[in-house]
């Protein structure tokens, strides 16, 4: 089995990581309790802290409806905005917020979201180690350390990435780096159970948690070329016994409809697509929306040619939530540069009139002003918005939000992708130059209902990209080599960085947040703000409408994790974390930060 050399820098943010925490200690920016309240002896038997005394079973309707004050998944919410109504802390007095709290997480790339119950924090560190916080002291309620095998690296490039947790009843539930699915007591902590899904040998890397659907826990996983296609799965698991339900690949094999989209191809040699980020759930649909990644390799000359689709590659899968049937999909592109499509998905009832003026591509079909239940959003790393019907997956528009040179045409009516053909690999050892491709990463945008606008943190440049294959090897995940996002555009612009405001309803790009550092996941609230940080260490507040920054702090360190915001004791809080980051590829100490008014 191959090793990869794509080992994380784990043990080197170890002395940063004392060092702040001691600078931190004594510059008194925060006061800590030394222990957390005693437990106390439930009528079950285990011990039980006194925090949870007010702790209540979650169902699918405050899932599918929560708690302004709860933060119950990996976006809040299951159309994955990343807003929460919250107003407390708002234009007038964001410049006020004052840090309550700070702790340490555990080594390794930090990616995590705060899941927030009752006045209850879980958080997943690295490497499946899951912690529960008193929100208003930061105090350590129970901490669940999972054994995992040593080799994990011998098989995954970055197995320390645990982005999100679920809830469900009294259950903590999450998906492991050793290809299982797992669930804790929420009041212990204790392992409640656990069910396989793979051989961890087999390569299905579990970097992101479930979402709760109707009593289900369903996730995606990435998938290494080991494995495939056994290990491209989605999986749908009852969220209170583990029992598997069902799993539906993201490789159409031989035989299966869309099986000849790869040629000719054996099923042993089509590889690598993932849906390693959450996927959105509509529960009047009962429809359950995943992103999917690149093949391996990725210039597809390498494969069966340029000419075939390769599904579901780089695509919108839309399952029916009992079964995992696929209803419909939607390929965005033909991916033979690593541009892959694993992101959110957001699920919006809104107008849709699209600007004649400002949007690329238009369905002629639509009749403009339409309400429509559509799936939206910049779903891959390209700065592409797309506009989808999320019930039937008809192509309703499309633009570029940065300058791209990758796409050609899109057609109208059936939204068949034309890709540009000076940008295609014919042969080893070629280089092209891409535009627009690396306009975003996995760090999220958001979406407001107060505005029909979505905000997203954008990159603007081209690259140099050099194919190094002529035929598949394990030895070489994508097949190409050379990559850099940060050359000027052909006109001479310069790179930037953004935070950029659309319009979900027209596509017009309100207004565009400058700045050189590279900003990452965003959240919006009903205070009218957008809040993120960046990887100079900057975390931020902007203003909703006009995209004006109304307040930052310098927390020294990449804010890597996924902003969120609650209430406790009828106070507003917001959290985030930093840390080492895959994406932004810093070596900062991994901390969690609570930020609130003061009283």
């Amino acid at each position: 089995m191959r090793r990869k050399n794509q080992k994380n820098n784990n043990r080197q943010i170890s002395v940063k990581f004392k060092f702040v925490i001691t600078l931190l200690l004594s510059s008194c920016l925060f006061e800590q309790a030394l222990a957390a309240d005693e437990p106390s002896q439930s009528e079950d038997g285990p011990m039980v802290n006194s925090l949870f005394e007010n702790f209540t079973p979650v169902t699918d309707a405050m899932i599918q409806n929560p708690d302004p004050a709860d933060w119950l998944m990996w976006r809040r919410t299951l159309n994955s905005w990343g807003h929460s109504p919250l107003d407390q802390i708002n234009a007038d007095n964001v410049d006020q917020l004052r840090m309550v709290w700070v702790r340490g997480l555990d080594d390794g790339i930090q990616e995590g979201t705060a899941l927030v119950h009752d006045g209850i924090m879980f958080f997943p560190n690295p490497m499946d180690v899951v912690q529960a916080i008193d929100i208003e002291s930061g105090d350590l309620i129970w901490e669940y350390r999972r054994r995992l095998p040593d080799d994990l690296e011998d098989y995954f490039p970055v197995p320390s990435i645990n982005r999100n947790l679920s809830i469900f009843g009294d259950l903590i539930i999450d998906t492991s780096a050793d290809d299982y699915i797992y669930a804790l007591n929420a009041y212990t902590g204790e392992l409640v159970w656990e069910t396989q899904i793979l051989d961890y040998h087999q390569g299905a890397q579990q970097t992101s948690g479930p979402i709760i659907a109707n009593g289900m826990a369903i996730s995606g996983r990435g998938c290494e070329p080991e494995g495939s296609p056994d290990a491209c799965i989605m999986t749908a698991h009852d969220a209170t016994t583990g029992r598997e339900i069902w799993r539906t690949s993201t490789i159409a094999r031989m035989g299966e409809p869309g099986g000849d989209s790869w040629g000719d191809m054996l099923d042993s040699e089509r590889w690598h697509v993932g849906t390693w980020l959450v996927p959105s759930y509509d529960p009047e649909l009962n429809l359950v929306y995943f992103g999917t990644s690149v093949t391996s390799p990725a210039p597809k000359y390498i494969m069966a040619g340029n000419e075939f689709q390769y599904l579901y590659h780089n695509s919108t899968l839309a399952l029916d939530a009992d079964t995992g049937e696929m209803v419909w999909y939607y390929q965005h592109l033909v991916d033979h540069w690593d541009y892959d499509f694993p992101f959110e998905r957001l699920l919006v009832d809104t107008a849709v009139a699209p600007d004649p003026d400002t949007v690329e591509w238009i369905n002629p079909d639509i009749e403009p002003g339409e309400i429509r239940k559509v799936l939206t959003g910049i779903p891959g790393k390209p700065g592409l918005m797309y506009t989808l019907d999320r019930e039937t997956g008809e192509f309703l528009w499309a633009t570029p939000v940065v300058y791209q040179n990758l796409i050609d045409n899109i057609d109208g009516l059936t939204g068949e992708v034309s890709l540009n053909p000076e940008t295609l690999f014919t042969e080893i050892g070629q280089q092209v130059f891409t535009c627009g491709g690396e306009a975003r990463g996995w760090p999220s945008g958001t979406y407001s209902p107060s505005t029909n606008m979505m905000y997203y943190a954008l990159h603007r440049g081209c690259g140099e990209v050099t194919s190094t294959m002529s035929e598949p090897s394990l030895d070489n995940l994508y097949g190409i080599a050379g990559f850099t996002s940060n050359l000027p555009l052909p006109d001479g612009t310069p790179t930037l960085n953004t935070v950029t405001a659309i319009s979900a309803e027209t596509g017009v790009v309100q207004w565009a947040y400058e700045q050189e550092a590279l900003m990452l996941s965003l959240m919006s609230t009903d205070g009218g703000l957008i809040f993120g940080g960046d990887d100079n260490g900057r975390m931020k507040a902007i203003d909703q409408r006009s995209g004006e920054l109304l307040w930052e702090i310098n927390v020294g360190s990449t804010v890597s994790g996924y902003p969120s915001t609650f209430m406790a004791g009828g106070k507003q809080y917001i959290g985030f974390s930093t840390g080492l980051s895959l994406y932004a590829g810093a070596t900062d100490a991994n901390l969690l930060f609570v930020f609130a008014l003061p009283d």
